[in-house]
């Protein structure tokens, strides 16, 4: 982007300073690499191919020089090629290529002119499918530059009804909207702002604005910004669906494993993460851009490098503490601390401290309540959440393992003795007890032990108090041992 582009970039989001934008990325640029199908621009002198029935708008910034250009454009029909030079393309006006076979246009004196490494000659320049860009697709989007420590679940990467949506003006673009309506605060492309439902139309109605969005669904504007400190929900909950098909799509739709038992799924998120969740009740006094600001001077500190948050109000997963939030209160604060490292346990330090300094200052926050939800122990390696349930449920099982195998081995050492002849008991009537003396308490089968001595009641014992009984040790050699 060209000096003139950063300055008309920089006055479209000075107008939009007071609220949130998601601003566009790809672009379908002549002269962007991967816009072509060798992941480069066409070469001198070599042959462009742009997709037969598809509509597209492509803007030249360089100077090429090309030896034809195939797809038959004759046969296009009525779908229009459009060539955007960059002298012509002040306010993205359109400049139709002709329908028939040339060389491309030189471009006026002064631009560059690209250089390629072009050997050995290759296929033709085949231009990339212009309709693979989905509104939809999280990867495509880019929010104001968020703080250190900050990221935002998948559902909210995609404008929200609250957003201003900024196309920026010094590259050509094509949208699919996709099935359903779309609404948000504000639409920024071809060089206008769009804050009326008419004018958007009359726009997304035209040649330009056919060229650049396209697809089943519609786009609203509507003017009524976010009005409320606490905040307000992105409103992408029926789109999330498609949301999370199109972030998961380079993964055959699967999402990557978690690198912790007990994984949690935050609401907007696609794929399950580690670390944890802090749901708050709020009240009117609440304010959502202070509290951000609280938690990352606060309590984010250079030893919480692993740990990401994410703050927004949300629908409320379950009817829980109603009472406590409000009588028809459906929301809640939602304070997401993901875990790019489990190991480190940084998560499991932060809710403590979230959930202290709402303990103490709750009721100066607006805050009524909260309630905490921790992932488990991480999978491989590591002592953080050791006392998560996926942990103590091995303990456990390791336990009663153990024991029931030290029963198994000792029966098993007690029958071979007493098949060899190395374990005797005596009858009880062989030991009978004496007039002055008490009855036994037990006999110990495994130590052949007859009595016990009486407990002494004083601190050390006496001598002559001593029984003289003999025992056979069945772990040694049968000798007798006297105690």
């Amino acid at each position: 982007m060209g000096a003139l582009g950063r300055v008309l970039l920089w006055l479209q989001l000075c107008a939009l300073a007071q609220a949130a934008y998601k601003l566009w990325v790809p672009n379908t640029d002549f002269d962007a690499a991967s816009n072509w199908s060798q992941n480069r621009t066409p070469c001198p002198g070599a042959s462009i191919v742009f997709p037969a029935h598809k509509m597209v708008s492509v803007l030249v910034r360089g100077s090429h020089s090309v030896s034809d250009l195939l797809g038959k454009l004759g046969e296009r029909g009525r779908d229009p090629l459009s060539l955007c030079l960059r002298s012509s393309c002040r306010r993205m006006e359109n400049l139709y290529w002709p329908r028939k076979r040339h060389s491309a246009p030189q471009s006026p004196p002064g631009t560059r002119t690209v250089v390629l490494d072009c050997s050995p000659p290759g296929a033709p320049a085949l231009f990339r499918d212009p309709d693979r860009f989905s509104w939809h697709d999280p990867r495509l989007w880019r929010s104001e530059d968020p703080a250190p420590g900050l990221f935002s679940v998948d559902a909210e990467r995609v404008p929200c009804q609250q957003d201003d949506v900024v196309f920026p003006a010094t590259s050509s673009f094509r949208v699919d909207l996709g099935p359903g309506a779309r609404s948000v605060h504000s639409v920024s492309a071809l060089g206008r702002t769009f804050t009326r439902v008419d004018d958007l139309a009359a726009f997304l109605g035209s040649r330009a604005g056919r060229l650049h969005f396209h697809g089943p669904g519609t786009l609203r504007v509507a003017p009524e910004a976010c009005a409320d400190p606490s905040g307000c929900v992105c409103g992408n909950e029926e789109v999330q669906p498609r949301v999370c098909a199109a972030l998961l799509q380079p993964l055959d739709g699967r999402c990557p494993p978690a690198a912790c038992h007990d994984a949690l799924r935050p609401e907007g998120q696609c794929c399950d993460l580690c670390g944890a969740v802090v749901s708050l009740a709020h009240g009117a006094a609440f304010d959502l851009k202070l509290y951000r600001q609280r938690l990352l001077r606060t309590f984010l500190g250079p030893e919480d490098q692993g740990v990401q948050v994410a703050v927004s109000k949300v629908r409320r997963r379950t009817q829980r503490t109603r009472e406590a939030a409000g009588a028809g209160t459906d929301t809640e604060i939602q304070v997401v601390l993901a875990e790019t490292w489990p190991q480190a346990g940084g998560a499991r330090r932060l809710v403590r401290a979230i959930l202290a300094d709402v303990s103490e200052h709750g009721e100066a926050l607006g805050i009524l309540s909260a309630t905490a939800r921790e992932s488990g122990a991480p999978i491989e390696g590591g002592s953080a959440g050791q006392d998560g349930p996926g942990y103590l449920a091995e303990v456990a099982g390791g336990m009663a393992t153990a024991v029931l195998l030290a029963a198994a081995l000792a029966g098993l050492v007690v029958l071979l003795l007493r098949r060899s002849g190395r374990l005797r008991w005596r009858r009880h009537e062989d030991q009978a007890p004496g007039p002055a003396e008490r009855p036994l308490g037990f006999q110990n089968p495994v130590f052949d032990l007859a009595g016990s001595a009486e407990p002494e009641q004083t601190a050390t014992p006496k001598k002559d108090a001593v029984s003289s009984n003999y025992f056979i040790n069945p772990l040694f050699s049968g000798d007798e041992v006297e105690v």
